[in-house]
């Protein structure tokens, strides 16, 4: 550990799947059930906002059924044993759209897919913590206008800081990307990236990933008993 300061992980869906979400892309995920341009798409929710937000509203109210996994504990307890100086750093880069790091105790993380339990007001663009229905057209908080959308990152639009994210990455020691397809930019793109500032790349997944051949080393298994291991390993080296 004593030449690893500044660590970034990237989870996705992979490591929630042990919590009992869906993943998107696995037989049987959500894909499967609705299509991308159904219900993840601007254009689909101009189109049918109602098919959208009962989509998002089931997937919100699903979050009340699951807890966060020996992973999510795991890594939030890395965040709370890594040093905190101005010569160390952690942060969790996440395309879960789920609320289970931070259920799990974890501060620094960064949904740049967005948040099930927020709202964005398409008229104001305020975002507000939403936890009930939006089928119903519930009013804005800051404007009162009955606009708001899931505050998620649809197909076509741009992730959420990714300024701060190529920052994070140009002072990375360590990347490690935790349950993701490695199929969806640019998340995908991260560990090149950080690779090329001269960071050290590990993946832990339950099998290779499309993008395994850019890492320094490749682990497969479940999550839940991947993480907690690594965790072990970093903190004990």
């Amino acid at each position: 550990m004593a030449d690893i300061h500044n660590i970034v992980i990237l989870t996705g869906a992979g490591i929630s799947a042990e919590s009992g979400i869906d993943t998107f892309r696995d037989a049987g995920g959500l894909w499967e059930k609705h299509r991308i341009e159904d219900v993840a798409t601007p254009e689909a929710f101009a189109r049918d906002p109602a098919l959208v937000q009962g989509f998002y509203d089931a997937r919100r109210a699903a979050l009340d059924t699951v807890e966060p996994n020996a992973a999510h504990r795991a890594l939030a307890r890395l965040e709370s044993e890594w040093p905190d100086d101005e010569s160390h750093s952690l942060l969790i880069v996440t395309q879960n759209v789920d609320d289970l790091h931070e259920r799990a105790g974890a501060k620094s993380v960064l949904h740049m897919h967005g948040r099930l339990r927020s709202a964005l007001c398409t008229a104001c663009r305020a975002r507000m913590e939403w936890h009930g229905l939006l089928s119903d057209a519930p009013p804005c908080e800051a404007c009162g206008a009955p606009a708001l959308r899931p505050d998620i990152v649809w197909f076509g639009e741009m992730p959420y800081e990714m300024e701060r994210i190529y920052a994070a990455l140009a002072g990375a020691d360590l990347f490690v990307s935790i349950g993701t397809s490695g199929a969806v930019y640019p998340a995908a793109g991260f560990v090149q990236e950080a690779a090329a500032y001269g960071a050290r790349t590990l993946e832990l997944n339950l099998e290779r990933s499309e993008g395994s051949h850019w890492f320094d080393e490749s682990r497969q298994g479940r999550a839940g008993e991947l993480v907690p291991a690594w965790v072990d390993e970093l903190l004990g080296g």
